[in-house]
């Protein structure tokens, strides 16, 4: 049994993870999808202070509580590779692998900020009437919620190197409107032999484009 932690991207819950989820579950894996703070059904504990630590926070929280919480997947979509990398960083001795799914992947010191396109910036920084919330963009989730703009702009602080880890994947989505704000990390890892790299047909939300390929990338990356 693998156990798999689940992080949505930015503006989504754990909700977007329900069909994958059980498809794990059903082959016999344990399954932890988180929603972060200030997102989605965790809308009313937005404010300005919620930030990348906060998620990270979430994140070891609920792990601290888990008493099979060893050799896990850490699996991160869009905005939740920086969250898996900042869990990772903290608790080493816990983590097996690190699945990106069309995801940001940070060195240390940078934020999602410095990782994205000109065009994803512009959505940044489009806030909504509270000053602090990033409106869910049209192609998103119905349930989408406005997103912490403190988490988008918050560096991330890294102490150690992936390559500690026994595998990390990155799954790109080949099928953006547009140009492709995960292309920089995508050019980052894909020449890199300490990374399995895979191209997906679908637009960003994998979960739902291409949820059979997806679920056998998952399943391989949690193979020991």
């Amino acid at each position: 049994m693998t156990t798999y932690v689940l992080i949505p991207g930015a503006c989504h819950g754990a909700w977007c993870f329900d069909d994958l989820a059980a498809a794990l579950r059903d082959r016999g894996h344990q399954v932890l999808a988180l929603t972060l703070t200030g997102v989605a059904e965790r809308a009313h504990l937005a404010h300005a202070g919620v930030n990348l630590d906060t998620h990270i926070t979430d994140v070891l929280a609920a792990l601290a509580v888990e008493p099979d919480a060893e050799d896990l997947v850490l699996v991160g979509h869009s905005y939740g590779g920086m969250v898996i990398t900042g869990v990772a960083d903290r608790i080493p001795e816990k983590v097996d692998a690190l699945v990106y799914l069309d995801a940001l992947v940070p060195y240390d010191g940078e934020s999602c900020w410095h990782l994205v396109n000109d065009e994803e910036r512009q959505w940044y920084v489009n806030v909504d009437h509270t000053g602090y919330g990033v409106p869910p963009l049209p192609f998103f989730d119905p349930r989408a919620t406005a997103h912490p703009l403190a988490s988008l702009l918050q560096p991330i602080r890294l102490t150690g190197d992936l390559n500690r880890f026994r595998r990390r994947d990155f799954v790109y989505a080949l099928n953006w409107p547009g140009d492709s704000p995960l292309r920089l990390c995508y050019e980052r890892v894909k020449g890199d032999p300490n990374w399995t790299v895979h191209e997906l047909g679908g637009r960003h939300n994998l979960m739902r484009d291409n949820p059979d390929d997806l679920l056998r990338i998952l399943l391989d990356a949690g193979r020991r």
